[in-house]
């Protein structure tokens, strides 16, 4: 047997040991790609805006039923997509089937899955409600009938939809992927604030695009601008709790686009266009305003892009899994 030297025998210094498992992954990334990143975006809108609309609805008044219909058929309309965006993903639609059949309270998939179920079911019968109000001749019946049975569901509109807003940060934070298990407290308000903020730019876009259709749609506005503040703050505190975990939202063309896509079209266009349409009337205001509500959307598609490329990213670096179990 040949002998072994005393440079093999002794421990290598610290700084030469490979980091990780021989460069090896210790989890697998996961295979979420475009149609979770589609699905998490529409589903935020659909929740928001049914959230938005519910509340209107429970404060009364022509401006804020005014709010409230436009939230409805949104609500649906960004909803629709949902449904066949998981089964596409699911790759059988069985599976999204089996999750129905029970219910397990510990498990996020299973509350999510029934969640989207009954917010499907919320959402649909809203839509239908506030289809049947605005049918020809309906204000001059004098049947009031409808205008309870909507308010009785906006109730479970505005927890249904608070809920479908956030649910996809707690789906997240309950993997094994660093950068989403890390700081989990975190990642649900964050795609909360900025469901919220596409919610209600939205709202703003629609009610600037059909005119005077939405009374009242300045008082979304100031929503979309206070919601945009609140996650571009969680956005920064998430960032800064993760500690080295956030090197993929730092760097690289994902760095790019968390300072120009989330920071800068979500939350920087947007309160500067509200401040410039202040001083504006007519088509002047209306302009900054589509330009301001669109950049919101942009911002908020890019939070999800953004987040579930880093978390690829974070699960191919196996130094990032020893740093949160070690």
């Amino acid at each position: 047997m040949s002998r072994v030297s005393d440079s093999e025998t002794t421990a290598p210094d610290s700084d030469t040991i490979p980091r990780g498992y021989y460069g090896v992954p210790v989890i697998h990334r996961p295979h979420w790609k475009w149609l979770v990143i589609a699905y998490f975006f529409f589903g935020g809108i659909a929740g928001a805006t049914a959230a938005i609309g519910g509340i209107a609805r429970l404060m009364g008044g022509r401006r804020n039923a005014s709010i409230a219909r436009v939230a409805a058929y949104l609500s649906l309309a960004t909803l629709i997509p949902c449904p066949p965006l998981l089964i596409l993903d699911l790759r059988r639609p069985g599976r999204f089937l089996n999750m129905l059949r029970v219910v397990n309270p510990t498990s996020p998939m299973s509350i999510g899955s029934w969640g989207l179920a009954v917010f499907g079911a919320i959402t649909t019968a809203s839509a239908l409600l506030q289809a049947l109000a605005d049918m020809p001749g309906r204000e001059r019946d004098g049947d009031d009938t409808l205008a309870r049975a909507q308010r009785a569901l906006a109730p479970l509109s505005a927890g249904g939809g608070f809920f479908i807003a956030g649910y996809t940060g707690v789906i997240l934070s309950a993997t094994a992927v660093p950068l989403w298990s890390k700081r989990p407290a975190l990642l649900a308000p964050l795609f909360l604030a900025s469901a919220m903020a596409s919610g209600s730019a939205s709202i703003t876009l629609a009610a600037a695009i059909i005119g005077d259709g939405a009374r009242g749609a300045e008082r979304v506005h100031d929503l979309e601008a206070m919601a945009s503040v609140a996650e571009a703050v969680l956005l920064f505190a998430w960032i800064a709790s993760l500690g080295s975990t956030a090197k993929p939202l730092l760097e690289g063309r994902d760095g790019t686009v968390v300072r120009h896509g989330v920071v800068g079209a979500g939350t920087l266009a947007p309160l500067v266009a509200a401040a410039m349409s202040r001083s504006r009337r007519g088509r002047a205001r209306r302009a900054l305003t589509i330009v301001g509500s669109a950049a919101a959307l942009v911002g908020g598609f890019a939070l999800r892009y953004v987040v579930i490329a880093g978390g690829h990213a974070s699960a191919d670096d196996p130094q990032a899994t020893f740093d949160i179990t070690g």
